[in-house]
Protein backbone atom coordinates (compact mmCIF):
# COMPACT_ATOMS: atom_id res chain seq x y z
CA UNK A 1 0.00 0.00 0.00
CA UNK A 2 3.14 2.40 0.96
CA UNK A 3 4.56 1.46 -2.82
CA UNK A 4 0.91 2.66 -4.32
CA UNK A 5 0.67 5.43 -2.09
CA UNK A 6 4.14 7.08 -3.34
CA UNK A 7 2.92 6.92 -6.87
CA UNK A 8 0.80 9.65 -6.06
CA UNK A 9 2.41 11.63 -4.09
CA UNK A 10 2.70 14.04 -6.80
CA UNK A 11 -0.79 15.15 -5.46
CA UNK A 12 0.05 14.78 -1.50
CA UNK A 13 1.15 18.49 -1.29
CA UNK A 14 -2.89 19.75 -2.60
CA UNK A 15 -4.56 17.24 -0.16
CA UNK A 16 -2.35 18.05 2.39
CA UNK A 17 -2.54 21.93 2.62
CA UNK A 18 -6.57 21.15 2.23
CA UNK A 19 -6.42 19.33 5.53
CA UNK A 20 -4.45 21.92 7.05
CA UNK A 21 -6.72 24.87 6.00
CA UNK A 22 -9.61 22.58 7.64
CA UNK A 23 -7.69 21.86 10.31
CA UNK A 24 -6.86 25.90 11.28
CA UNK A 25 -10.93 26.50 11.10
CA UNK A 26 -11.74 23.39 13.15
CA UNK A 27 -8.81 23.69 15.46
CA UNK A 28 -10.46 27.20 16.59
CA UNK A 29 -13.37 25.88 17.65
CA UNK A 30 -12.35 22.16 19.16
CA UNK A 31 -8.78 22.80 20.08
CA UNK A 32 -6.00 21.96 17.47
CA UNK A 33 -4.84 19.17 18.98
CA UNK A 34 -8.21 17.37 19.57
CA UNK A 35 -9.77 14.26 17.70
CA UNK A 36 -12.51 16.21 16.48
CA UNK A 37 -10.51 19.00 14.83
CA UNK A 38 -8.43 16.86 12.69
CA UNK A 39 -11.66 13.79 12.21
CA UNK A 40 -13.54 17.01 10.71
CA UNK A 41 -10.92 17.93 8.72
CA UNK A 42 -10.39 14.50 6.73
CA UNK A 43 -14.76 14.67 6.39
CA UNK A 44 -14.31 17.90 5.14
CA UNK A 45 -11.85 16.69 2.44
CA UNK A 46 -14.25 14.25 1.33
CA UNK A 47 -17.10 16.53 1.20
CA UNK A 48 -14.86 18.94 -0.80
CA UNK A 49 -13.87 16.44 -3.32
CA UNK A 50 -17.54 14.70 -3.56
CA UNK A 51 -18.93 17.87 -4.57
CA UNK A 52 -16.32 18.44 -7.60
CA UNK A 53 -17.03 15.07 -8.85
CA UNK A 54 -20.86 15.16 -8.63
CA UNK A 55 -20.72 16.04 -12.81
CA UNK A 56 -18.87 12.70 -13.17
CA UNK A 57 -21.11 10.90 -10.94
CA UNK A 58 -23.93 12.17 -13.14
CA UNK A 59 -22.05 10.97 -16.29
CA UNK A 60 -21.59 7.19 -14.29
CA UNK A 61 -25.54 7.32 -13.73
CA UNK A 62 -25.96 7.93 -17.70
CA UNK A 63 -23.68 5.78 -18.69
CA UNK A 64 -24.95 3.03 -16.07
CA UNK A 65 -28.63 3.51 -17.59
CA UNK A 66 -27.66 3.39 -21.25
CA UNK A 67 -25.11 -0.38 -20.40
CA UNK A 68 -28.20 -1.46 -19.29
CA UNK A 69 -30.50 -0.24 -22.23
CA UNK A 70 -27.59 -2.27 -24.99
CA UNK A 71 -27.23 -5.37 -22.58
CA UNK A 72 -30.12 -7.34 -25.44
CA UNK A 73 -28.03 -5.79 -28.38
CA UNK A 74 -24.56 -6.78 -26.78
CA UNK A 75 -25.64 -9.93 -26.24
CA UNK A 76 -27.16 -10.69 -30.03
CA UNK A 77 -23.76 -9.20 -31.12
CA UNK A 78 -22.09 -11.93 -28.58
CA UNK A 79 -24.01 -15.25 -30.46
CA UNK A 80 -23.87 -13.75 -33.83
CA UNK A 81 -20.53 -13.11 -33.99
CA UNK A 82 -19.63 -16.13 -31.35
CA UNK A 83 -16.44 -17.09 -33.24
CA UNK A 84 -14.83 -13.98 -34.46
CA UNK A 85 -13.58 -11.79 -31.75
CA UNK A 86 -12.02 -9.13 -33.69
CA UNK A 87 -15.45 -8.89 -35.54
CA UNK A 88 -17.62 -8.81 -32.53
CA UNK A 89 -14.92 -6.28 -30.69
CA UNK A 90 -15.68 -3.69 -33.82
CA UNK A 91 -19.14 -4.46 -33.36
CA UNK A 92 -19.09 -3.33 -29.82
CA UNK A 93 -17.23 -0.40 -30.61
CA UNK A 94 -19.46 0.51 -33.27
CA UNK A 95 -22.68 0.08 -30.57
CA UNK A 96 -21.02 1.99 -28.00
CA UNK A 97 -20.17 4.78 -30.34
CA UNK A 98 -23.77 5.51 -32.09
CA UNK A 99 -25.47 5.43 -28.57
CA UNK A 100 -22.55 7.45 -27.22
CA UNK A 101 -22.05 4.91 -24.06
CA UNK A 102 -18.91 4.95 -22.55
CA UNK A 103 -18.19 1.61 -20.72
CA UNK A 104 -15.51 3.01 -18.00
CA UNK A 105 -17.81 6.19 -17.51
CA UNK A 106 -19.32 3.95 -14.50
CA UNK A 107 -16.20 3.84 -12.92
CA UNK A 108 -15.12 7.24 -13.22
CA UNK A 109 -16.30 9.05 -9.84
CA UNK A 110 -13.97 5.81 -8.16
CA UNK A 111 -10.99 6.04 -10.26
CA UNK A 112 -11.31 10.49 -9.91
CA UNK A 113 -10.74 10.05 -6.30
CA UNK A 114 -8.41 7.26 -6.02
CA UNK A 115 -5.14 9.38 -6.00
CA UNK A 116 -6.90 11.62 -3.14
CA UNK A 117 -7.62 8.74 -1.12
CA UNK A 118 -3.92 7.76 -1.96
CA UNK A 119 -2.49 10.63 -1.34
CA UNK A 120 -4.32 10.79 2.29
CA UNK A 121 -2.77 7.67 2.72
CA UNK A 122 0.41 8.62 2.16
CA UNK A 123 0.02 11.45 4.41
CA UNK A 124 -1.29 9.73 7.56
CA UNK A 125 1.42 7.06 6.88
CA UNK A 126 4.16 9.59 7.61
CA UNK A 127 2.26 10.95 10.47
CA UNK A 128 2.45 7.72 12.29
CA UNK A 129 6.28 7.62 11.47
CA UNK A 130 7.24 10.45 12.65
CA UNK A 131 7.79 12.38 9.32
CA UNK A 132 6.74 15.57 8.25
CA UNK A 133 5.15 15.23 4.53
CA UNK A 134 3.86 17.95 2.87
CA UNK A 135 3.17 21.36 4.01
CA UNK A 136 2.47 19.19 7.49
CA UNK A 137 5.53 20.99 9.61
CA UNK A 138 6.82 19.36 12.73
CA UNK A 139 4.28 21.18 14.97
CA UNK A 140 1.65 19.99 13.23
CA UNK A 141 2.99 16.61 12.79
CA UNK A 142 3.22 16.55 16.75
CA UNK A 143 -0.26 17.83 16.78
CA UNK A 144 -1.55 15.37 14.41
CA UNK A 145 0.00 11.94 16.80
CA UNK A 146 -1.78 13.85 19.72
CA UNK A 147 -5.51 13.70 17.91
CA UNK A 148 -7.47 10.73 18.87
CA UNK A 149 -10.69 9.83 17.26
CA UNK A 150 -12.86 7.38 20.42
CA UNK A 151 -9.54 6.52 21.90
CA UNK A 152 -7.57 5.42 18.56
CA UNK A 153 -5.22 7.69 17.46
CA UNK A 154 -5.62 9.34 13.91
CA UNK A 155 -2.56 7.07 12.57
CA UNK A 156 -3.51 3.82 13.83
CA UNK A 157 -4.11 0.76 11.96
CA UNK A 158 -5.69 -2.88 13.29
CA UNK A 159 -2.47 -4.68 12.16
CA UNK A 160 -0.23 -2.67 14.17
CA UNK A 161 1.75 -3.85 16.97
CA UNK A 162 1.30 -3.23 20.57
CA UNK A 163 4.68 -1.34 21.46
CA UNK A 164 3.35 1.01 18.31
CA UNK A 165 0.23 1.90 19.56
CA UNK A 166 1.20 2.51 23.16
CA UNK A 167 3.96 5.04 21.48
CA UNK A 168 1.13 7.17 19.83
CA UNK A 169 -0.36 6.90 23.29
CA UNK A 170 -3.18 4.30 23.17
CA UNK A 171 -3.67 0.63 23.56
CA UNK A 172 -4.45 -1.96 21.31
CA UNK A 173 -7.80 -3.24 22.41
CA UNK A 174 -9.05 0.88 21.90
CA UNK A 175 -7.62 0.70 18.21
CA UNK A 176 -8.90 -2.71 17.48
CA UNK A 177 -12.37 -2.16 18.66
CA UNK A 178 -12.36 1.48 17.39
CA UNK A 179 -11.26 0.18 13.74
CA UNK A 180 -13.15 -2.76 13.70
CA UNK A 181 -16.89 -0.65 13.66
CA UNK A 182 -15.66 1.54 11.42
CA UNK A 183 -14.60 -1.51 9.06
CA UNK A 184 -18.09 -2.92 9.38
CA UNK A 185 -19.89 0.51 8.83
CA UNK A 186 -17.82 1.14 6.19
CA UNK A 187 -18.59 -2.72 4.47
CA UNK A 188 -22.21 -2.16 5.57
CA UNK A 189 -23.28 1.50 3.61
CA UNK A 190 -20.89 -0.25 0.79
CA UNK A 191 -23.32 -3.02 0.77
CA UNK A 192 -26.85 -0.95 1.58
CA UNK A 193 -25.70 1.37 -2.03
CA UNK A 194 -25.21 -1.67 -3.98
CA UNK A 195 -28.37 -3.02 -2.73
CA UNK A 196 -30.74 0.03 -3.04
CA UNK A 197 -29.08 0.60 -6.66
CA UNK A 198 -30.36 -3.42 -7.93
CA UNK A 199 -33.52 -3.83 -5.90
CA UNK A 200 -35.32 -0.66 -6.57
CA UNK A 201 -33.42 1.32 -9.43
CA UNK A 202 -33.05 -1.37 -12.07
CA UNK A 203 -35.63 -1.81 -14.99
CA UNK A 204 -37.18 -5.43 -14.18
CA UNK A 205 -38.65 -6.05 -17.48
CA UNK A 206 -34.81 -6.28 -19.11
CA UNK A 207 -32.79 -9.66 -17.66
CA UNK A 208 -29.16 -9.32 -19.06
CA UNK A 209 -26.47 -10.69 -17.58
CA UNK A 210 -25.19 -6.86 -16.85
CA UNK A 211 -27.75 -7.22 -13.60
CA UNK A 212 -25.96 -10.74 -12.42
CA UNK A 213 -22.68 -8.84 -13.05
CA UNK A 214 -24.00 -6.75 -10.36
CA UNK A 215 -25.61 -8.40 -7.75
CA UNK A 216 -22.39 -10.45 -7.61
CA UNK A 217 -20.31 -7.34 -7.05
CA UNK A 218 -23.16 -6.65 -4.47
CA UNK A 219 -21.20 -9.29 -2.25
CA UNK A 220 -17.88 -8.94 -3.69
CA UNK A 221 -17.40 -5.31 -2.28
CA UNK A 222 -18.14 -5.23 1.07
CA UNK A 223 -15.83 -7.97 1.20
CA UNK A 224 -13.17 -6.57 -0.56
CA UNK A 225 -13.26 -2.84 1.39
CA UNK A 226 -13.41 -5.42 4.86
CA UNK A 227 -10.07 -7.54 3.84
CA UNK A 228 -8.62 -4.11 3.12
CA UNK A 229 -9.80 -2.30 5.49
CA UNK A 230 -7.59 -4.08 8.10
CA UNK A 231 -4.18 -2.17 6.74
CA UNK A 232 -5.86 1.48 6.97
CA UNK A 233 -5.42 4.16 9.43
CA UNK A 234 -7.96 5.38 11.52
CA UNK A 235 -7.80 8.74 9.67
CA UNK A 236 -7.89 6.54 5.82
CA UNK A 237 -11.36 4.70 7.54
CA UNK A 238 -12.38 7.88 8.09
CA UNK A 239 -12.46 8.98 4.79
CA UNK A 240 -13.36 6.00 3.43
CA UNK A 241 -16.84 5.79 5.74
CA UNK A 242 -17.64 9.43 5.04
CA UNK A 243 -17.35 8.74 1.33
CA UNK A 244 -18.93 5.68 1.23
CA UNK A 245 -22.12 7.91 3.44
CA UNK A 246 -22.43 10.48 0.85
CA UNK A 247 -22.78 7.64 -2.10
CA UNK A 248 -25.61 6.30 -0.48
CA UNK A 249 -27.50 9.57 0.40
CA UNK A 250 -26.27 10.16 -3.08
CA UNK A 251 -27.99 7.31 -4.42
CA UNK A 252 -30.91 7.76 -2.48
CA UNK A 253 -31.71 10.99 -3.62
CA UNK A 254 -31.12 9.97 -7.32
CA UNK A 255 -33.06 6.91 -6.76
CA UNK A 256 -36.10 9.18 -5.65
CA UNK A 257 -35.96 11.82 -7.80
CA UNK A 258 -35.02 10.30 -10.81
CA UNK A 259 -35.50 6.87 -10.99
CA UNK A 260 -34.46 4.23 -13.62
CA UNK A 261 -37.53 3.84 -16.52
CA UNK A 262 -39.10 0.44 -15.60
CA UNK A 263 -37.92 -0.40 -11.92
CA UNK A 264 -39.61 0.18 -8.85
CA UNK A 265 -38.26 3.19 -7.98
CA UNK A 266 -39.74 4.92 -11.05
CA UNK A 267 -43.60 3.08 -9.78
CA UNK A 268 -43.19 5.28 -6.55
CA UNK A 269 -42.09 8.23 -8.18
CA UNK A 270 -45.32 8.34 -10.33
CA UNK A 271 -47.31 7.43 -7.66
CA UNK A 272 -46.36 10.54 -5.60
CA UNK A 273 -46.44 12.94 -8.79
CA UNK A 274 -50.24 11.18 -9.43
CA UNK A 275 -50.92 12.58 -5.30
CA UNK A 276 -49.23 15.89 -6.15
CA UNK A 277 -50.94 16.49 -9.29
CA UNK A 278 -54.79 15.27 -7.11
CA UNK A 279 -53.96 17.66 -4.41
CA UNK A 280 -52.61 20.79 -6.04
CA UNK A 281 -54.33 20.60 -9.72
CA UNK A 282 -51.40 20.76 -11.55
CA UNK A 283 -47.71 19.35 -12.44
CA UNK A 284 -45.16 21.84 -9.76
CA UNK A 285 -41.64 22.11 -10.89
CA UNK A 286 -39.66 21.86 -13.84
CA UNK A 287 -37.81 18.73 -12.86
CA UNK A 288 -41.37 17.23 -12.84
CA UNK A 289 -43.01 18.50 -16.18
CA UNK A 290 -39.93 17.47 -17.61
CA UNK A 291 -40.77 13.89 -16.72
CA UNK A 292 -44.58 14.20 -17.86
CA UNK A 293 -43.48 15.48 -21.56
CA UNK A 294 -41.44 12.71 -21.12
CA UNK A 295 -44.29 10.39 -21.06
CA UNK A 296 -46.68 12.19 -23.12
CA UNK A 297 -43.99 12.08 -25.96
CA UNK A 298 -43.30 7.98 -25.64
CA UNK A 299 -46.83 7.36 -27.10
CA UNK A 300 -47.17 3.38 -26.90
CA UNK A 301 -43.63 2.79 -26.33
CA UNK A 302 -44.55 3.73 -22.61
CA UNK A 303 -43.81 0.93 -20.01
CA UNK A 304 -46.27 -0.13 -17.41
CA UNK A 305 -45.68 2.34 -14.73
CA UNK A 306 -45.94 5.09 -17.09
CA UNK A 307 -49.26 3.07 -19.04
CA UNK A 308 -50.73 3.20 -14.88
CA UNK A 309 -49.51 6.82 -14.89
CA UNK A 310 -51.14 8.13 -17.69
CA UNK A 311 -54.75 5.75 -16.62
CA UNK A 312 -54.35 7.15 -12.99
CA UNK A 313 -54.66 10.91 -14.05
CA UNK A 314 -57.56 10.12 -16.99
CA UNK A 315 -59.55 8.46 -14.01
CA UNK A 316 -59.28 11.27 -12.10
CA UNK A 317 -60.37 13.97 -14.60
CA UNK A 318 -56.92 15.04 -15.95
CA UNK A 319 -54.99 14.50 -19.15
CA UNK A 320 -51.88 14.81 -19.43
CA UNK A 321 -50.27 17.17 -22.46
CA UNK A 322 -47.27 17.24 -24.31
CA UNK A 323 -45.31 20.23 -22.59
CA UNK A 324 -45.70 18.36 -19.07
CA UNK A 325 -48.64 20.19 -17.62
CA UNK A 326 -51.91 18.10 -17.40
CA UNK A 327 -55.50 19.84 -17.81
CA UNK A 328 -59.11 18.85 -16.35
CA UNK A 329 -60.62 16.98 -19.39
CA UNK A 330 -64.45 14.95 -18.43
CA UNK A 331 -63.68 13.24 -21.46
CA UNK A 332 -60.68 11.56 -20.31
CA UNK A 333 -62.49 10.43 -17.42
CA UNK A 334 -65.44 8.96 -19.09
CA UNK A 335 -62.65 7.10 -21.32
CA UNK A 336 -60.63 5.49 -18.79
CA UNK A 337 -63.96 4.18 -16.74
CA UNK A 338 -64.99 3.13 -20.05
CA UNK A 339 -61.94 1.28 -19.83
CA UNK A 340 -62.25 -0.01 -16.78
CA UNK A 341 -65.54 -1.84 -17.68
CA UNK A 342 -66.05 -5.22 -17.13
CA UNK A 343 -64.98 -7.36 -20.52
CA UNK A 344 -68.57 -9.10 -21.48
CA UNK A 345 -68.24 -12.97 -20.84
CA UNK A 346 -68.48 -15.22 -23.13
CA UNK A 347 -71.25 -18.09 -22.94
CA UNK A 348 -70.10 -20.99 -21.62
CA UNK A 349 -68.89 -24.02 -23.85
CA UNK A 350 -71.26 -26.96 -24.14
CA UNK A 351 -70.65 -30.53 -23.97
CA UNK A 352 -70.92 -33.15 -27.45
CA UNK A 353 -74.08 -34.53 -25.97
CA UNK A 354 -75.61 -30.95 -24.52
CA UNK A 355 -74.78 -29.49 -28.27
CA UNK A 356 -76.57 -33.33 -30.01
CA UNK A 357 -79.71 -32.81 -28.02
CA UNK A 358 -80.34 -29.45 -28.62
CA UNK A 359 -79.63 -30.39 -32.32
CA UNK A 360 -81.98 -32.92 -32.06
CA UNK A 361 -84.70 -30.65 -30.38
CA UNK A 362 -84.42 -28.07 -32.48
CA UNK A 363 -85.12 -31.07 -35.58
CA UNK A 364 -88.48 -31.64 -34.04
CA UNK A 365 -89.58 -28.45 -33.52
CA UNK A 366 -88.74 -27.74 -37.31
CA UNK A 367 -90.54 -31.19 -38.16
CA UNK A 368 -93.82 -30.07 -36.33
CA UNK A 369 -94.03 -26.84 -38.32
CA UNK A 370 -94.08 -28.20 -41.79
CA UNK A 371 -96.40 -30.75 -40.16
CA UNK A 372 -98.52 -28.21 -39.50
CA UNK A 373 -97.94 -26.14 -42.73
CA UNK A 374 -98.89 -29.33 -44.71
CA UNK A 375 -102.19 -29.93 -43.15
CA UNK A 376 -103.47 -26.42 -43.22
CA UNK A 377 -102.04 -26.80 -47.10
CA UNK A 378 -104.53 -30.18 -47.64
CA UNK A 379 -107.72 -28.49 -45.50
CA UNK A 380 -107.43 -25.02 -48.35
CA UNK A 381 -107.02 -27.76 -51.32
CA UNK A 382 -110.29 -29.93 -49.71
CA UNK A 383 -112.08 -26.30 -49.50
CA UNK A 384 -111.44 -25.52 -52.73
CA UNK A 385 -112.24 -28.82 -54.24
CA UNK A 386 -116.20 -28.99 -52.74
CA UNK A 387 -117.67 -25.34 -53.67
CA UNK A 388 -120.40 -25.62 -56.02
CA UNK A 389 -120.25 -26.19 -59.85
CA UNK A 390 -121.75 -22.33 -60.37
CA UNK A 391 -119.08 -20.67 -58.81
CA UNK A 392 -116.79 -21.45 -61.56
CA UNK A 393 -116.73 -19.78 -65.20
CA UNK A 394 -118.60 -20.66 -67.83
CA UNK A 395 -116.12 -22.21 -71.11
CA UNK A 396 -118.88 -23.05 -73.13
CA UNK A 397 -117.37 -20.35 -75.95
CA UNK A 398 -113.96 -21.86 -77.21
CA UNK A 399 -111.17 -19.34 -76.75
CA UNK A 400 -109.65 -17.07 -79.48
CA UNK A 401 -107.42 -19.10 -81.47
CA UNK A 402 -104.00 -17.29 -81.44
CA UNK A 403 -100.78 -17.05 -80.79
CA UNK A 404 -99.97 -17.07 -76.90
CA UNK A 405 -98.04 -14.68 -75.22
CA UNK A 406 -94.03 -15.21 -73.81
CA UNK A 407 -95.83 -15.28 -70.28
CA UNK A 408 -98.23 -17.54 -71.10
CA UNK A 409 -96.06 -19.93 -73.23
CA UNK A 410 -93.20 -20.35 -69.71
CA UNK A 411 -96.34 -20.90 -67.94
CA UNK A 412 -97.09 -23.54 -69.34
CA UNK A 413 -93.85 -25.04 -70.37
CA UNK A 414 -93.52 -25.05 -66.40
CA UNK A 415 -96.31 -26.61 -65.12
CA UNK A 416 -96.77 -30.42 -65.28
CA UNK A 417 -100.17 -31.66 -66.26
CA UNK A 418 -102.59 -33.51 -63.66
CA UNK A 419 -102.87 -32.81 -59.63
CA UNK A 420 -99.13 -31.80 -58.06
CA UNK A 421 -98.23 -33.48 -54.92
CA UNK A 422 -96.94 -30.91 -51.91
CA UNK A 423 -93.53 -30.75 -51.43
CA UNK A 424 -92.00 -32.88 -48.47
CA UNK A 425 -91.04 -31.12 -45.45
CA UNK A 426 -87.30 -31.43 -45.75
CA UNK A 427 -87.47 -30.13 -49.38
CA UNK A 428 -89.25 -26.62 -48.32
Amino acid sequence: MDTIASLFSFITWPVSWVIVQFHKLYGAIFGPDTGWAWGLSIVSLVVLIRICLIPLFVKQIKSTRNMQALQPKMKAIQERYKSDKQRQSEEMMKLYKETGTNPLSSCLPILAQSPFFFALYHVLAGIANGKTIGVINQPLLESAQKAHIVGAPLAAKFMDSASKVEGLGATLTDVRVVTAIMIVLMSASQFFTQRQLMTKNVDLTVKTPFMQQQKMLMYVFPVMFAVMGINFPVGVLVYWLTTNVWTMGQQMYVINQNPTPGSKAQAHYLDRLVKSVSAHGEVRGKRRRAVVQAIVAKGPDRNDNERKFVTTLSKQGFAAQADGSVVKSDTAAAEAEGAAAPKRQQPKRQTKAQRQSGAAQQDDAAAKTSLSKDSSETSDAVENKAEPQDAKPKQDAKPKQGKPTAGQARAKSGQRKGQQRPKHPSKK
